[in-house]
C-alpha cells in the first residue's frame, strides 16, 4: 500500500484552518462548556457565590431536596401545564396561519406582521399585557361590551397562568409560522396536482399530504416550543414582580432557579435544579424523536 506523502503546503493549510477555528473553539470552552462543567460540580455542594471558600460537599442532597421542595414542585407543575397547553396550541395556530399566508396576496406584509411579536422585547410585551389584562384593561373593556364581567386576570390564581399562556402563544406563533412556510415551500406541487387529478379535496390533501410531509418540520417546532416553554422566565418575572404570584400560580422552574440563585444565594441548589430541568427536556426530546422515528418506519 502506497503511503500518501504529507506536503508542507498541506500542513500549513491545516494549521491555518485550526487557527481560524481556535477563537470560536476557545470561546465555546471558556464561556459555555467550562461554566456547564463547573455548574454540575457545584450542584453537589452547598455553595454561595458570595463566599465560595465556605462551600461544603452535599452529595445528592440538593437533588433529593427537589422532591420535597413545595415551591419547586409547584413550579414544575405550572411549567408542565403551561407546556402541555401552549405547545399544541401554538403549533396548530402556526400551521393554520402558514396555510393561509401561503395562499393570499401580500405575503410579505403578513409575514412581518405575524413575526413582529417574536422579535419584540419580551419585557415590553409583558408590560403591554399587564395593561391589557388589568381589571380595567383592554380585554375586560372589550368583554363588557357583551355584558361579561372579566376577572382581574393577573391577580387571580385561577386565571393568571391562563393569561401567561395567551402571551406565550401570541409571541411565538409568528416565529413558527415562518418555519412552517419554509416547510410548505419544500413540498412539490406535483404531489398536489396528482392528488387533485385523483379527486382529492382540500381536507384530504391537508390530512394525507401536507401534514405527513411536514412531520420533520412539526417535530422541530414541537421541540423548540417545548424547550422555550420550559424556559419561561421573563414574562412571569415581569407580571409577578419575580414572586411567581398570586399564590405561586405563575411560578415557573426557571424563575424559581433565579430566585434560589440570586435571592436566596443557594447557587448549588439552583445548579441542581438547572440540571434536573435539563434532564427533563432531554428525556422529552428523546421520546418525541423515538415516536417520530417509529412513524417514519
Amino acid at each position: 500500500m502506497k503511503r500518501r506523502r504529507i506536503t508542507r503546503s498541506a500542513v500549513d493549510q491545516a494549521l491555518a484552518g485550526y487557527l481560524f477555528v481556535l477563537p470560536a473553539l476557545a470561546s465555546l470552552v471558556i464561556f459555555l462548556l467550562g461554566p456547564i462543567i463547573y455548574s454540575f460540580y457545584i450542584s453537589f455542594q452547598h455553595f454561595n457565590y458570595l463566599d465560595p471558600q465556605a462551600a461544603t460537599w452535599a452529595g445528592l442532597d440538593n437533588y433529593l431536596h427537589l422532591f420535597v421542595d413545595p415551591v419547586f414542585l409547584q413550579a414544575l407543575w405550572n411549567t408542565s401545564l403551561y407546556t402541555l397547553i401552549v405547545v399544541p396550541v401554538q403549533t396548530a395556530l402556526s400551521l393554520f396561519l402558514a396555510l393561509i399566508v401561503e395562499r393570499i396576496r401580500g405575503k410579505s406584509f403578513f409575514r412581518v406582521a405575524y413575526y413582529l411579536p417574536s422579535v419584540t422585547s419580551s419585557v415590553a410585551v409583558s408590560v403591554m399585557f399587564v395593561f391589557i389584562f388589568g381589571q380595567t384593561g383592554l380585554l375586560n373593556n372589550f368583554l363588557s361590551i357583551f355584558g361579561i364581567q372579566g376577572p382581574n386576570w393577573l391577580n387571580n390564581p385561577s386565571t393568571a397562568l391562563l393569561a401567561v399562556m395567551m402571551i406565550g402563544v401570541w409571541t411565538t406563533v409568528g416565529q413558527f409560522m415562518i418555519i412552517y412556510l419554509s416547510g410548505l415551500q419544500s413540498i412539490p406541487e406535483d404531489v398536489y396536482e396528482a392528488a387533485s387529478i385523483d379527486g382529492a379535496g382540500g381536507v384530504s390533501m391537508l390530512r394525507y399530504i401536507t401534514v405527513p410531509l411536514l412531520r420533520r418540520t412539526t417535530f422541530l417546532i414541537v421541540v423548540m416550543g417545548m424547550i422555550g416553554t420550559f424556559q419561561l422566565f421573563d414574562t412571569v418575572d415581569v407580571i409577578s414582580n419575580g414572586q411567581g404570584g398570586p399564590i405561586g400560580s405563575t411560578m415557573t422552574v426557571v424563575l424559581d432557579i433565579f430566585n434560589k440563585a440570586f435571592r436566596d444565594m443557594a447557587m448549588g441548589y439552583a445548579a441542581a435544579m438547572s440540571f434536573f430541568l435539563f434532564v427533563i427536556i432531554l428525556i422529552l426530546t428523546l421520546i418525541q424523536n423515538f415516536v417520530l422515528g417509529r412513524e417514519n418506519q
